[in-house]
């Protein structure tokens, strides 16, 4: 097995490597997230900090890796006898993406539980990572309700395993460290919000940089043991510079002064709830302690801000990421009344707050405005003409509007039980929800369903020779509930953008539409794609994928103007789905046609597009038509649309959850499939 890559060669990335090093030092920091594109070092940074950790000791056997200056006393494999110690490596444990529920907290075996009375516990990785890190790669993938079991184990520092009445608690006190790709989709708030700190990370630009990294990727696959061999000093020197910060930690002090910059700037960055301020505080003494002192400066408190707030500042996947650092400054300037928080940073006394690199830096600037709200008031033009050209000339082309004020819509939900990805819009089987049956299990047993095994074991308690009070039961007795709870669908947005749709005032309406429709997929854990027509042809502006932001990117940006080509835009659509439909068999599709329901351009046009959309008919797609028509004489021909496409019509005023029209609407395919 190859060497890891050395911790000091990482070339750059000091924020990265500095958000690490502070949750070695003191590992109730809570974590880091590691956002960025690929290729930036993010796994790398991760496994190569492990080498860095001192060994722990642990009870030898215990497979919960019990202190044995503090055995847990209530843990699984124990009690523990004083005096036993064996030291090992910290351990960097990694989670699958697919990893399922048992994997992670560990498995109960029910059969013996309930035949034997035995507490049979197979420990998970989360039993395997105490005292080390846990890392999870693609953590913006992982299932909900993993990541939710995941966060309450690292901020409880204990594992709790509950089946019909069998419990198990253990120990798990773990270095969280999370990478994504925001291109591939963002997390919830609420998940972002439980990692102590984030990170952005991006390549070099720098022609010397890029040049530094190559060469030392080079020269490390070539001979990874002596590419590490040339780095061992400094990794000591790293290594040996974390167990002096943890044992000066507890000797760090957090003043009044520091703790009234803490709170004023966390109030003037309007975060919710109080992680923020803790995090902030534990944060700031962690660095004061990395840098050999023992009392927090104004320099911790900035950089905690930075490493804390950045995430915690998103209301909605829209919002960019970081803080405007001026406004920090300000306040910090504004409530630094204490010595040991007016300094600008560590004087010539103090040691180098980071010799060997990863000593800070801060977020890169925002891209956009904080709110993402749209710049005000378009003003109107006039409607195109009757052959759907815009009224503006130039090739039948406007410059793109921006979008109306997103709001709260309506539940559009998939007909049927589907078996697709957990999530939040449409019916389907899943391994949470209401229990709604049994069945035999089909491998392992996950979820017990405890009255239909008893009721299957009941009849041949006398054939098995049962004596005493207890149930004797058999594997074939045993049951699997059987849940129904949601899943996530594909939403894939067919927008016209034609010169029937150009009028600035709609368009603006139209956008703010669909935005709605992205948050609305963004709660619900959809994946969303986007296809527009226009002029002569269809594109596919967006792929499937779970990043709704890069949607809204490329809604934002979205031209108008041309003809009405509706029958190409349905043929993409349908294309997309079919090759979707390979990769993703169980996700369902809900299609979204946001148009007026024109068709111009090209040889009958109507009928063309009837045909195509008979094709979404025939295949029991489920659809809905978005009708765009204004004004007061109305063609009715979005609704002609639905009825090929055997969906359901919704006006814009409609598709508001506040609109007289009713709270929740089902889509109506042509076919309902079966439960």
């Amino acid at each position: 097995m190859n060497a890891p890559y050395p911790f000091p060669a990482i070339v750059g990335q000091e924020d990265l490597r500095l958000a690490l090093l502070l949750n070695a030092v003191s590992p109730a920091v809570g974590g880091v997230l590691v956002r960025g594109e690929k290729g930036t070092a993010k796994s790398t940074a991760v496994r190569a900090l492990s080498t860095l950790l001192p060994e722990v000791a642990v009870v030898p056997r215990c497979r919960f890796s019990c202190d044995p200056a503090s055995p847990d006393p209530r843990c699984p494999d124990g009690p523990h006898e004083a005096g036993d110690r064996a030291d090992r490596p910290a351990r960097l444990v990694e989670l699958p993406v697919g990893a399922s529920e048992d994997r992670l907290v560990g498995a109960l075996d029910i059969e013996r539980a309930l035949a034997e009375g035995v507490k049979a516990f197979e420990p998970g990785l989360l039993a395997q990572s105490h005292r080390g890190i846990l890392y999870v790669d693609e953590v913006n993938l992982l299932h909900d309700h993993l990541v939710d079991l995941l966060l309450d184990a690292a901020a409880m520092g204990a594992s709790y395993v509950e089946r019909e009445g069998v419990s198990v608690r253990h120990a798990a006190r773990f270095i969280l460290v999370g990478t994504m790709n925001p291109e591939e989709g963002e997390l919830r708030p609420q998940l972002l919000d439980r990692f102590g700190l984030t990170v952005e990370v991006a390549a070099s630009r720098e022609p010397d940089q890029r040049v530094e990294v190559v060469r030392r990727r080079l020269a490390y696959d070539d001979d990874p043991a002596g590419f590490a061999a040339c780095w061992a000093e400094e990794e000591t020197a790293v290594q040996a510079r974390i167990v002096a910060a943890r044992e000066l930690l507890p000797s760090v002090r957090l003043g009044d002064g520091a703790l009234r910059q803490i709170a004023a700037t966390c109030s003037a960055f309007e975060v919710d709830g109080m992680r923020a301020d803790i995090v902030m505080a534990r944060t700031a003494t962690a660095l004061a302690a990395w840098a050999g002192r023992t009392e927090v400066i104004a320099e911790d408190v900035r950089q905690a801000a930075l490493l804390a707030l950045p995430h915690r500042r998103r209301r909605n996947p829209f919002d960019a990421p970081g803080i405007d650092e001026a406004k920090l400054d300000e306040t910090l300037e504004e409530f630094a009344g204490s010595d040991e928080t007016s300094g600008e940073g560590p004087s010539d006394d103090d040691p180098d707050p980071d010799p060997d690199g990863p000593g800070g830096g801060g977020q890169p600037p925002q891209d956009g405005p904080d709110d993402g709200s749209p710049a005000g008031d378009v003003p109107a033009q006039g409607e195109p003409s009757d052959d759907g050209q815009a009224p503006t000339g130039q090739g039948g082309e406007q410059s793109p509007v921006r979008a109306a004020e997103p709001f709260r819509t309506k539940v559009l939900s998939v007909p049927g039980l589907g078996e697709g990805a957990a999530g939040r819009r449409s019916r389907a089987r899943t391994e949470h929800g209401r229990t709604t049956g049994s069945r035999r299990p089909r491998g392992a047993l996950t979820k017990l369903h405890l009255a239909a095994t008893v009721q299957a074991a009941a009849p041949h308690q006398l054939a098995r020779g049962r004596s005493g009070r207890g149930l004797v039961v058999r594997r074939d007795d045993l049951r699997q509930a059987t849940r129904e709870g949601r899943e996530g669908n594909l939403v894939l947005f067919v927008v016209d953008a034609s010169g029937s749709m150009a009028a600035r005032q709609r368009m603006s309406a139209v956008k703010g539409a669909v935005l709605s429709l992205l948050l609305d997929a963004y709660q619900r854990r959809d994946k969303v794609g986007l296809v527009t027509f226009r002029g002569s042809a269809a594109e596919v502006a967006l792929p499937p994928t779970s990043s709704v932001d890069a949607a809204a990117v490329r809604l934002e940006s979205l031209p108008t103007g041309g003809r009405t080509p509706l029958a190409a835009g349905l043929l993409r659509a349908h294309d997309v789905l079919r090759v979707e439909r390979l990769r993703d068999a169980a996700r369902r599709p809900l299609v979204v046609v946001v148009t007026d329901g024109r068709a111009t351009g090209g040889t009958e046009p109507v009928a063309t597009a009837g045909r195509a959309a008979r094709l979404f008919a025939a295949a029991g797609i489920a659809s809905v038509v978005v009708d765009c028509e204004t004004g007061p004489v109305r063609l009715g021909l979005a609704g002609q649309l639905a009825g090929e496409l055997g969906g359901t019509p919704v006006t814009l005023d409609e598709l508001r959850a506040d609109s007289i029209a009713g709270l929740v609407r089902d889509v109506q395919g042509t076919s309902r499939r079966a439960a």
